[in-house]
């Protein structure tokens, strides 16, 4: 098996690969002994303001409320045509659950398209769900560098 070997992506192909929207990770910082709290979500991402958005379901007992302030780092990576891609982004998350409709972060979630994934064991309607945007400290992506023949 040969080794590969990984490349920065410039800002266009990091939008590309990032599109509207996918699934990734989230994970919170922890205690300094606690491993991260990670979780599989779905995201929306605004190319014109490099911003992610996130809507995360808070079901009783889940945890994320306990770190949902803590700094963050998201992953998400995949196989595509050109090879293999990954994009990490840093920071804090901002709610926008009660903001106002025309604030600039409320408008930007319009612009996305988070897909909706049924993963719980009740129907949607009974999960409270809050909405937040991620505006990266730090946004970077990486591709496998392709063979030449």
């Amino acid at each position: 098996m040969q080794a590969l070997r990984w490349v920065r992506m410039t800002e266009n192909e990091l939008s590309e690969f990032l599109g509207k929207g996918g699934t990734g990770v989230l994970s919170f910082s922890t205690d300094a002994d606690a491993p991260p709290f990670s979780l599989p979500v779905s995201y929306g991402y605004d190319a014109d303001t490099a911003n992610l958005y996130y809507r995360l379901a808070f079901p009783p007992n889940s945890g994320k409320a306990d770190v949902v302030d803590n700094p963050v780092a998201f992953v998400t990576h995949a196989r595509t045509d050109a090879g293999w891609r990954s994009a990490v982004a840093t920071g804090r998350l901002d709610e926008l659950t009660d903001a106002p409709y025309e604030s600039a972060a409320v408008q930007g979630l319009w612009a996305v398209q988070i897909p909706m994934v049924d993963i719980f064991d009740r129907p949607p309607e009974e999960l409270t769900f809050r909405l937040f945007r991620l505006a990266p400290d730090t946004l970077t992506g990486r591709k496998e560098v392709q063979s030449q023949p």
